[in-house]
């Protein structure tokens, strides 16, 4: 009987357990890690020297970074007196320590008091604490390259796994994400407080707290897109799922100062710009490709495209990109443009590493994707939003052609791993001119809010829908509804409006 096949994660504990052996190896040739033990102790000493040194440092030294295992308890020591507000100088460092349990272990009081003598003054405490961070850097990119030498010599590792893993791990060294595996609850209330107190400052400026939408009414509801969220669009051909994250990605960059990566996996890039050109310049497209545009329209399309062009939008053509190589370009452009915001159309199109493995079909590799998606939004703490289909179950349906969840086309497990799921539908499409409100759908698009982790749903969210420029935006009037206490109705003198026959007039209300 032949022995069953390890998981990927028994052996990684194998082979964490042969680079132990690797690197003891290096020590009996007389190769140890990079450190610099006398500036771990002076940088000790000038933190208790005065009480405003660890401010200078706090935000980029923690205790990996030292290498002796006593300076890493004893800045862990530290970093309590400091979370509690409490004085640091050598007696509320020693009592600290006595109060753990620990003050015997590195080395006594008298080391405490030793580590003072080290250093003259606080003077230069960032430029050594910055050496220390080096040398961890150097230990932690020669530990990531000794377990790949490891795993790459290991013919059960699969490539498409340790190239994922090693540009994770070497991607959050470049980012100074070096956090453990778990964090003590201080740490991670003081964390949420600073981000608490981050949101209050961003809602003051853009009235959201996570990336804007650019729509009133849905960043009401969501707040904007918040970061580490998989967020799903979904709808029926026709509906503009791509012009709908065409402008929400236009919105962000230009309204908002964002940068958005988009990438596209049906249109091209040129096909996604031109899009892009004739919403913003309000000039059907047809007319841009054929290039037949009068003297005023080419005046118009110079004027209104300066925004666009200074707009921070990445996009990326790459037709059938697998999971693996998607995450390899965001983690590239997180690194040197600082996105905070990523856009797929659409999800269905893209592959999976595991589709060469026997016995794995669609449903199975959509759930892989769009697990993948997830794990992508909280390791780049950016929104993930994809484009989806939806079955044709939508259109067997009678009456209402609203889409529900469970018409996500090879859904698998999409509607678990998202955060949020938004469905577009406009009624027009099908023919129906009045919704359950006797209120015209002409020109209207429904965004239904059906899945939000993060509180209410909400059925229909209208926006105006511009068919002509594939441009969503606000509707600037409620139809039928008053506005501080004044009912106000479409012109046609709005030279945004669609064109409208009297019929789709909103009845007046009184």
């Amino acid at each position: 009987m032949e022995k069953k096949t390890e998981s990927f994660s028994e052996r990684l504990t194998s082979i964490r357990a042969k680079i132990q052996q690797v690197a003891s190896q290096q020590l009996e040739y007389g190769r140890i890690p990079p450190q610099a033990v006398d500036i771990e102790e002076a940088v000790l000493g000038a933190i208790m020297l005065e009480k405003d040194a660890l401010t200078e440092v706090v935000d980029f030294l923690h205790a990996d970074v030292f290498y002796r295992e006593e300076h890493k308890i004893i800045f862990n020591a530290i970093l309590n007196l400091y979370n509690n507000t409490k004085p640091i100088d050598i007696l509320t460092v020693t009592n600290e320590l006595r109060s753990e349990g620990k003050l015997e272990a590195v080395g006594g009081a008298f080391y405490i008091s030793e580590l003072t003598n080290r250093v003259g003054s606080s003077a230069n405490i960032e430029y050594h604490s910055r050496i220390l961070v080096e040398k961890f850097l150097l230990r932690e990119l020669i530990r990531i390259s000794t377990q790949v030498q490891v795993m790459a010599y290991d013919d059960q590792t699969d490539v498409f796994d340790l190239l994922d893993q090693t540009e994770r791990e070497i991607f959050n060294i470049s980012q100074g994400n070096l956090k453990g595996s778990y964090l003590p609850m201080s740490t991670l209330i003081t964390k949420s407080i600073e981000e608490i107190e981050n949101i209050s400052k961003n809602r003051e400026k853009t009235g959201t707290s996570g990336v804007p939408s650019g729509f009133i009414e849905l960043d009401k509801i969501t707040l904007g897109w918040q970061k580490s969220d998989l967020i799903i669009i979904a709808s029926r051909p026709g509906m503009g799922k791509t012009s709908f994250v065409l402008s929400m990605a236009r919105n962000a960059a230009v309204d908002f100062e964002k940068s958005v990566a988009i990438f596209s996996l049906e249109m091209s890039a040129t096909q996604l710009v031109n899009r892009l050109i004739s919403a913003e310049a309000e000039i059907r497209s047809e007319k841009l490709r054929s290039g037949d545009l009068a003297e005023h329209e080419w005046e118009q399309l110079h004027a209104k495209i300066s925004k666009l062009a200074n707009a921070k939008i990445f996009i990326d053509d790459t037709p059938g990109i697998n999971v693996f190589e998607l995450r390899a370009k965001c983690r590239r452009m997180k690194s040197q443009y600082g996105i905070d915001m990523v856009i797929i159309d659409y999800l269905q199109l893209m592959n999976s590493h595991i589709d060469n493995r026997k016995n794995v079909n669609r449903e199975q590799e959509i759930s892989s994707i769009s697990r993948a998606l997830k794990a992508m939004a909280k390791d780049l703490d950016v929104p993930v939003i994809a484009l989806s289909q939806l079955s044709r179950e939508v259109e067997k349906r009678s009456g209402t052609k609203k889409p529900m969840l469970s018409d996500l086309r090879e859904s698998g497990s999409i509607e678990q791993d998202a955060d949020q799921v938004l469905f577009i539908y406009r009624p027009e499409y099908y023919k129906i001119y009045e919704d359950d409100d006797h209120l015209p759908t002409k020109g209207v698009a429904e965004i239904n809010l059906a899945k939000n982790r993060h509180g209410q749903v909400r059925d229909a969210i209208r926006l105006r829908f511009i068919d002509s420029f594939a441009k969503f935006s606000d509707l600037d009037y409620n139809l039928g509804l008053p506005q501080n206490g004044t009912f106000v109705l479409p012109s046609k003198a709005n030279h945004d409006l669609p064109d409208q026959e009297d019929e789709d007039e909103p009845p007046m209300p009184f």
